[in-house]
């Protein structure tokens, strides 16, 4: 039996009825919704979900629980050190659950985080509102009423970016990682390819720092708000700096190259995402989770499409003329979802030998 009742009320009016199995508290936030089956773990810790209210497709989930909370890049199950959304939406909670590895229940790690759940609503005829009228803004109410929040007018890329310079591995050559909302694979894949990472705040002027590659990563929000991260592609690829963008580092160097972004009406979240290589017929199943995406149409002079989704036909990424400065859409290092693509992370690592 739930805890609590709760609500989760759509912008447009409609309301869900369901339960709270989370904490015992409101929230508000986009509505968002990801066709993933599995990989809970790593959804919710994404930075890229920061100021955004989940909505998982699949109807069951929770039954193999949450592992040890270890979030250091040694680990393999989260991709930050804390649960990054705002609020959670499902069909239906397992009331138990089953793995080798597991040490609590989704619905444990929910009120421990202090982030609040709602199950029992359909979220088939919820997610058809999202696709056919796009993302919007929700709360979820438990406690007490509030209000709508859009967090896509703000800059929240700093409420997920570290406050200090960190380095790890070791290696020949240095990556300056500028972290937007790094997801923890990233450096993961990274250190696994044997280069040193910088790390960076989002903020940082990099030209203070001697680096052989800039890797500018995942994270929330609107890409427009990220003056600072634009400025900073802008000098590496000014200096002839190796330059890789993934997700919202796709954008943020659409930007800096003189490309204009906009925002999907309801965005790309899930695990097979199928895109295509342009020029060529190789297609790969990507993880995905944005709002926004590049203009094709302003793509400047120099700069080409790099991929493009197959279901929509929108730009997967760009890729400039002499093959030094790059980016993705997609997400190489998955977590969750297919590892067709992290060959992408060869080619950059070996753009800087």
């Amino acid at each position: 039996m739930e805890k609590l009742q709760a609500k989760l009320v759509l912008e447009d009016g409609t309301v869900f009825e369901g339960g709270s199995f989370g904490a015992d508290m409101s929230a508000a936030g986009e509505v968002v919704f990801n066709t993933g089956m599995v990989g809970y773990p790593e959804s919710l810790t994404d930075p890229s979900y920061y100021g955004q209210l989940l909505v998982l497709t699949y109807p069951l989930i929770g039954n193999y629980g949450i592992p040890e909370n270890d979030f250091s890049v040694n680990s393999d199950y989260f991709e930050s050190e804390r649960i990054q959304v705002t609020g959670l939406v499902v069909s239906e909670k397992s009331t138990k659950y089953s793995h080798w590895q597991a040490v609590q229940s989704l619905s444990d790690w929910l009120k421990s985080a202090k982030v609040p759940a709602i199950s029992g609503i359909d979220t088939r005829r919820l997610t058809r509102i999202l696709r056919e009228k796009g993302s919007m803004l929700g709360k979820i109410l438990i406690d007490q009423d509030i209000e709508f929040y859009d967090p896509n007018h703000e800059n929240i890329v700093k409420r997920v970016s570290p406050t200090e310079v960190t380095t790890s591995g070791k290696g020949t050559k240095r990556v300056a990682l500028l972290d937007c909302g790094c997801k923890l694979s990233i450096i993961r894949l990274l250190l696994r390819r044997n280069v040193e990472v910088l790390r960076l705040p989002w903020d940082t002027d990099i030209s203070q720092y001697k680096f052989d590659g800039l890797l500018i990563s995942n994270g929330p929000g609107n890409p427009k708000e990220c003056l600072q991260p634009i400025e900073s592609a802008r000098y590496a690829i000014s200096n002839d700096i190796p330059t890789f963008g993934i997700c919202l580092g796709n954008q943020i160097i659409a930007l800096a190259a003189g490309a204009d972004t906009y925002k999907l009406k309801y965005g790309h979240r899930g695990q097979n995402q199928p895109v295509m290589e342009q020029g060529t017929k190789r297609c790969i199943i990507t993880s995905q989770n944005h709002g926004f995406a590049v203009n094709d149409d302003t793509i400047p002079a120099g700069w080409s499409p790099w991929f493009r989704n197959l279901n929509d036909g929108t730009n997967e990424g760009i890729i400039h003329e002499s093959g030094r400065f790059m980016s993705v859409q997609f997400h190489p290092e998955a977590a969750p979802g297919p590892e067709d693509a992290d060959f992408i992370f060869d080619k950059f690592i070996g753009m800087l030998k």
